[in-house]
C-alpha cells in the first residue's frame, strides 16, 4: 500500500499515474475538474457550506477503477465502479473520496451526500449532457442550505449548469484531442 495524503487534485492524479492511470483516464478526470472547479465557484458565489476539497478529490478520482477495467473507458460497464473504490482505499484515499467512485454513478441511491451529488453532475455536465433529476437534488439541497425554496434558487443553478453544460463539446474535442 502506498502511503497518500491527498491535498489536492495534483496528489490525486500522481497516485493515479503511480498505478497505472492512461492519459486518457488522466485527461478525462481533468476534464470533469474543470466542471467541478465551476460547481464550486458557483456554490462559493452562494455562500454555502460545502467541502469543496471533497467535491476536487472526488472528480480526480471517480473513475479510478478504470485503471484496472480500462474498456469501460470508452464502452458501457460498472464494474470499475466498486474496484475503484477498492484501489483508492487499498491506497490510503480517505473513505469519503473513495466512495465518490461509486456514487457518481449511483447518485440515485439515498444517503449521498451533497459533495457526492455534485461531482456526479459535473461527471455529466463536463459532457454538456444535462440531468434534471440529479441536477433538482442538488438544487434542493442548495435551497433547503439557504432556507429557500427550489424555486428560489432555480434560475441561478439552471444558468450555472447551462454555462458549464455549454462548455462541453470543447471538452469533449479536448478528449479526444
Amino acid at each position: 500500500m502506498l502511503n497518500n495524503m491527498l491535498d489536492n487534485r495534483a496528489d490525486a492524479y500522481a497516485l493515479l499515474h503511480a498505478l497505472g492511470a492512461s492519459a486518457r483516464l488522466l485527461r478525462h478526470l481533468q476534464l470533469v475538474g474543470e466542471a467541478a472547479d465551476a460547481l464550486i465557484a458557483t456554490y462559493n458565489s452562494l455562500e454555502l457550506r460545502f467541502d469543496a476539497r471533497l467535491i476536487e478529490l472526488g472528480a480526480a478520482v471517480h473513475d479510478a477503477g478504470k485503471i484496472t477495467f480500462p474498456e469501460e473507458l470508452d464502452g458501457p460497464g460498472s464494474r470499475h465502479e466498486p474496484a475503484g473504490q477498492a484501489l483508492m482505499l487499498a491506497n490510503g484515499v480517505p473513505p469519503a473520496v473513495a466512495r465518490c467512485c461509486v456514487s457518481h454513478a449511483a447518485w440515485r441511491e439515498p444517503g449521498n451526500a451533497f459533495e457526492e451529488l455534485s461531482v456526479a453532475l459535473a461527471d455529466k455536465l463536463w459532457k454538456g449532457k444535462r440531468e434534471e433529476e440529479l441536477e433538482l437534488r442538488v438544487i434542493d439541497l442548495i435551497a433547503a442550505q439557504r432556507g429557500q425554496s427550489r424555486w428560489d434558487v432555480f434560475t441561478t443553478l439552471d444558468a450555472a449548469f447551462e454555462d458549464i453544460a455549454a462548455g462541453g463539446s470543447e471538452r469533449l474535442r479536448r478528449s479526444s484531442a
